[in-house]
């Protein structure tokens, strides 16, 4: 529990990361401004409104957030399309139509990594326990599923048309990640002036839902709510301070995420072999070893791919991206969660191993392998006699 919390704890640490320095690029790009100032009033006032607000001010601004990316799409697209004019020769100049190697191994990255990642977004995890009911969650979820497919196609696309027509990647070149803004730069500033007031409530929103999701992880899953939520909420803001400093040192956006996707894709599978009731000899043991082992082999494979150490332990950082001419980086994100389970069933074997001669050695009963046990306790009244059934299912870790 305390491994699972720390690796939460870290991929919502990334995210506060890129978004601030999402934020910070966003600004920059469109109005010249330093983005410190910016990311500082951002992290004062989503702290001092989500200390006294709590969760729920974060399902506020969420409904805040929904309407600001409505308009968003909505005025971007109908600017874009009476402004913008795209130029048939930079299309099949840019190569973007054509199959491409990363297009291709994109299709097994992308799913392996936002499914894994996602279970160790809190902020989720905390919605889905504060729904009504089962019919509330799967509404909400279905509702968003539709609205999100629309709004990332539309913004996909805007990359196409930021490069087609010509606006990409500018003078002086602009990051990949900021296409869209690149395009939306060359609108007028009314629409400019639109857009960053809505950028900035988006990211304000999203970044308050990371920060609310941070303190109760934290409180609930590593102090076990043995701490007062005060000093959780301390500690949060203590950690803005090297947040602050990263984003602001971080240039590409999609790094961050793909260093959070990486350690999800080595520990989520051997975690989720736990969860079938098949599998009830699994344990914290082979999770926590699976997980580490999977991060190892990421860097095993960096090492015997590049053929040295330090090309290795770069690639747990993905400098590179997605955007290199080699395959190192869907190496990466097959040898996580293949390397993770090799490592587990492993450490299930030495486990076992270990077990069975201690077992034999004190002449006891080799019990590793044998279900939960069904305790059976009669609940006597002056009335009646109940019989109930409790399967114990508590954690282990050996």
């Amino acid at each position: 529990m305390l491994y699972l919390s720390f690796m939460t704890l870290v991929t919502l640490f990334l995210y506060m990361i890129a978004e601030l320095s999402s934020l910070g690029q966003v600004v920059n790009a469109l109005t010249g401004i330093d983005n410190l100032p910016v990311i500082i009033v951002e992290c004062v006032v989503t702290t001092i409104y989500t200390s006294l607000g709590g969760f729920r001010i974060s399902f506020l601004t969420d409904v805040i957030q929904g309407g600001m990316v409505v308009g968003l799409i909505v005025i971007a697209s109908i600017a874009v399309g009476v402004k913008t004019e795209i130029k048939p020769e930079l299309i099949d100049s840019s190569g973007l139509t054509k199959p491409s190697t990363v297009g291709w191994y994109l299709l097994y990255i992308l799913p392996v990594a936002v499914g894994t990642n996602d279970l160790f977004l809190a902020n989720f995890w905390l919605r889905t326990f504060s729904a009504k009911t089962d019919k509330d969650l799967w509404i909400g979820v279905s509702v968003a599923t539709v609205g999100i497919l629309c709004i990332l196609t539309l913004v996909g696309c805007a990359g196409l048309i930021a490069v087609w027509s010509g606006t990409w990647p500018g003078d002086p070149p602009q990051v990949g990640s900021l296409a869209f803004f690149a395009l939306l730069e060359t609108l007028p500033n009314w629409v400019v002036g639109i857009v960053l007031v809505m950028v900035v409530s988006l990211s304000t929103a999203a970044f308050d839902s990371t920060q609310s999701a941070m303190v109760s992880a934290a409180s609930n899953d590593l102090f076990r709510n043995r701490l007062n939520i005060w000093y959780i909420r301390g500690m949060v803001v203590l950690t803005m301070i090297p947040v602050v400093v990263l984003a602001l040192k971080a240039t590409s956006i999609l790094q961050i995420y793909l260093i959070s996707d990486l350690l999800s894709a080595a520990t989520i599978p051997v975690l989720c072999l736990g969860l079938s009731e098949r599998l009830y000899w699994w344990r914290g043991f082979e999770v926590v070893v699976g997980g580490l082992g999977g991060i190892f082999t990421v860097f095993l494979f960096g090492t015997i791919y590049y053929g040295n150490a330090d090309e290795g332990s770069k690639l747990l950082l993905l400098q590179n991206g997605l955007y290199g001419d080699d395959w190192s980086a869907f190496g990466a994100f097959v040898a996580a969660p293949v390397g993770g389970l090799l490592w587990g069933f492993g450490a299930l074997a030495l486990r076992l191993g270990f077990q069975y001669v201690k077992a034999k050695i004190r002449h006891e009963p080799f019990t590793a392998l044998d279900r939960p046990v069904e305790v059976e306790e009669s609940i006597h009244s002056e009335h009646d006699v109940q019989q109930e059934v409790v399967t114990s299912k508590a954690g282990k870790f050996f």
